[in-house]
């Protein structure tokens, strides 16, 4: 009888830490469907960091520009993995009004980002490239903003008029999120 109900104790605690971690890490907002296009969100959080030159980067100064803030790490594995896919990306749609902020989440921050911003070379079509969009050294705050992330990378694609359009927790799909970009330019 004791183990029973230390059983069903047990299960309805994680019940309700799964409900809370599911409320904290969910888009606050009212989702509404665009025609043909992903669903649309609240406004995206504004926030402001510094850049690996000091400069104050906020994220309402892209607006009229569909931005995927990429929050990463350099210790992140699969954040290694899809960054020559968002030099890529930004390459290629950046002339049409996309940018991607690479958003560093090392506890050490611009200690660790700034050399490996500087030196690690990543091979897009077989060419070595560094990163080519902005980097900003994130914050706990920033992260809270978002609703907090469960593990890195956490992607967020935002629409010109600074909507959220999706999220992307772990390693996105290249054409997934290429799809994503294309139809809000």
């Amino acid at each position: 009888m004791k183990k029973t109900a230390a059983i069903v104790a047990t299960v309805l605690a994680l019940l309700v830490a799964v409900v809370l971690a599911d409320r904290a890490t969910r888009t606050q907002g009212t989702h509404a469907a665009k025609p043909n296009g992903p669903k649309i969100a609240a406004m995206a959080p504004d926030f402001s960091l510094k850049g690996l030159q000091e400069e104050d980067i906020s994220l309402s100064q892209f607006k009229g520009k569909v931005v995927l803030v990429n929050f990463w790490a350099t210790w992140c594995t699969p954040c290694r993995i899809e960054i020559p896919w968002l030099i890529e990306l930004q390459d290629k749609y950046g002339p049409q009004g996309f940018t991607v902020l690479g958003v560093a989440m090392d506890d050490e921050g611009k200690s660790a980002v700034a050399p490996f911003v500087e030196k690690e070379r990543f091979s897009v079509n077989g060419q070595p490239k560094a990163m080519n969009y902005p980097i900003l050294i994130g914050t706990e705050d920033v992260e809270q903003k978002f609703g907090g992330f469960i593990g890195f990378p956490t992607s967020i694609l935002i629409t010109r008029d600074g909507r959220e359009a999706k999220r992307v927790t772990g390693l996105v799909s290249y054409e997934e999120i290429e799809q994503s970009i294309k139809s809000l330019l």
